[in-house]
């Protein structure tokens, strides 16, 4: 039974909506609802409160979505495990940072504090000016680089791992650490073990690159592997074999230089299969063997329609760019206002033709020994042109020891390292700012950065390992975008003398949206 009860409270009767029901045969209020005093439900009665006074917009959808995965790994409580429970704020702060860094990268994190829903549900609960750089970086000052690596352990075995095998990966640009009041930068790499599905880090290492005592990629593995035990596939890049022994026993996937095969560059396009409709449309392959640094390997050369486009524009661009300035150069000749001698002229000559594939088709001659009489010429060879397209463009030799593995695996496998470095630019950008209050970065501050990164990629990759199961097909990047715009509106209407009258809405959500809120469960977060 719903009845209106007035409560005096300091001198004033304030109104309240209750339901009674009985229990245990007695009457008994189950539930109450606040109304206002009474200038409040005159108000509302005429109308005087029916339109806010003002809206504000807060972020949602992504915000809410990386806290129910984190809370879903228990990833706090395994930090408070590490830690101690003394220091409770350290992993607060560690799990907001993660969030932060998912949804806002560019902003500050006070600055987005104040503008994101995530004070309405994370607990336990913060000042609002409790919430800064600066006090972050001062919860976290004291952490070992022992308990970082503890804590990425902990979150690791909280990953679910459908198949045992994982991945050993090197991004060396991983991140710009730029320092505020000088021109140095610090460039840092990151070796990590990710899963073989969805390329989610695991364990991780960063490291200085081009600094002393720099791990081979091969040491940095052995390394990650003592910290997760298993069966690791080791990725590398072009150029990357040199430091890795592949008859060692170590399972291998890898690029080689294109230019080393030329007996396979030459093979017809017919001899290519497509590779995956779904995964991987206007992707063929040659799955065959040949002989890869004196041992018969299994190779796969592969060839994207759409790189094989990238790359014939990126080229004209280039090959348009030299003959300008070839012209330029030219044309100052010839009017004698380009006096130089003729070595420095051979040199900028060379720059300017020093460019991929361009040196191959486009040849310059310089006449003549004394400035005023110097003559530039070029040409280009049409022949070479099109055997580059017919031969390099669009197509990538991989080479690998798993035989059973079907060639889109082995595709898979080498593309994980681009998955992790796409997903590192958009968490850390260019450049790196140097943190409040000291304007440095120290290797403390590197290392705790570090784990804030690899710990959001794994979230974000975990997330869309997991809409990909549930049949959405984003990146990353579409999935917290697609995210992102499930907004919270809070409307605040006029005070008739009471207390604020606030209301908090969801904004519309289309199919995407909304398959995306149960998938990850945003109706426990809602207003």
């Amino acid at each position: 039974m719903a009845s209106v009860v007035g409560k005096r409270i300091n001198g004033r009767t304030y109104y309240y909506l209750v339901e009674s029901e009985r229990v245990d045969g007695r009457p008994k209020i189950v539930s109450q609802r606040y109304l206002g005093a009474a200038e409040e439900l005159a108000a509302a009665l005429d109308g005087a409160a029916g339109l806010p006074e003002s809206t504000r917009h807060l972020a949602f959808g992504d915000v809410a979505a990386v806290w129910s995965t984190l809370a879903r790994l228990a990833v706090g409580r395994a930090i408070e495990e590490i830690v101690g429970p003394r220091r409770v704020k350290v992993a607060t702060y560690l799990t907001l940072a993660v969030v932060h860094r998912a949804t806002a990268p560019d902003t500050g994190l006070a600055e987005w504090w104040k503008n994101a829903a995530a004070a309405r549900f994370v607990r336990p609960r913060l000042a609002a000016d409790a919430v800064t750089d600066a006090e972050f970086w001062r919860v976290t000052a004291r952490l070992t680089r022992r308990q970082l690596e503890r804590i990425e352990d902990a979150v690791a075995a909280r990953i679910a791992l459908p198949d045992p095998t994982t991945l050993a990966v090197d991004v060396p640009n991983f991140a710009t650490y730029a320092e505020s009041d000088t021109a140095d930068a610090t460039l840092a790499g990151l070796s990590a073990i990710v899963t073989r599905d969805g390329a989610i880090p695991l364990v991780s290492r960063v490291y200085q690159r081009g600094g002393p005592g720099v791990e081979p990629f091969g040491v940095a593995v052995e390394r990650l592997s003592a910290r997760h035990p298993g069966t690791v596939t080791v990725v590398f890049d072009t150029g990357q074999h040199a430091q890795l022994d592949l008859d060692s026993g170590l399972h291998f996937v890898g690029a080689l230089p294109l230019g080393d095969f030329p007996d396979l560059l030459t093979r017809p396009g017919a001899s290519r299969r497509p590779v995956d409709h779904d995964r991987y449309p206007g992707l063929t392959a040659l799955d065959t063997r040949t002989t890869v640094f004196g041992t018969t390997r299994r190779v796969v050369l592969t060839h994207s329609a759409r790189l094989h486009a990238a790359q014939a524009r990126g080229f004209a661009q280039a090959l348009s760019s030299a003959t300008r300035q070839l012209d330029g150069l030219a044309l100052a000749l010839a009017a004698g206002t380009n006096r130089r001698p003729r070595d420095q002229l051979r040199t900028d000559i060379a720059r300017i033709t020093r460019v991929r594939w361009v040196d191959r088709v486009l040849s310059a001659q310089l006449t003549g020994t004394q400035p005023g009489e110097l003559r530039l010429e070029y040409r280009i060879d049409e022949t070479a042109r099109a055997r580059l397209d017919e031969e390099f463009f669009g197509k990538q030799l991989l080479v690998t020891d798993h035989d059973d593995w079907p060639a889109a695996e082995v595709i898979a496998a080498y593309r994980a390292r681009y998955h992790l470095d796409s997903t590192f630019r958009m968490l850390n950008g260019s450049f790196v700012p140097a943190p409040a209050p000291r304007r440095d970065w120290s290797e403390q501050r590197i290392a705790v950065h570090s784990l804030v990164s690899s710990l959001t990629t794994a979230v974000t990759h975990l997330m869309r390992r997991e809409a990909d199961c549930a049949g959405l097909d984003l990146s990353v990047r579409e999935l917290l975008d697609q995210l992102s715009r499930i907004g919270e509106t809070v409307l605040r209407y006029p005070s008739t003398g009471g207390r604020p009258r606030t209301r908090r809405i969801l904004t519309a959500r289309d199919e995407t949206q909304q398959r995306l809120f149960e998938l990850f469960g945003l109706g426990d977060y809602a207003p």
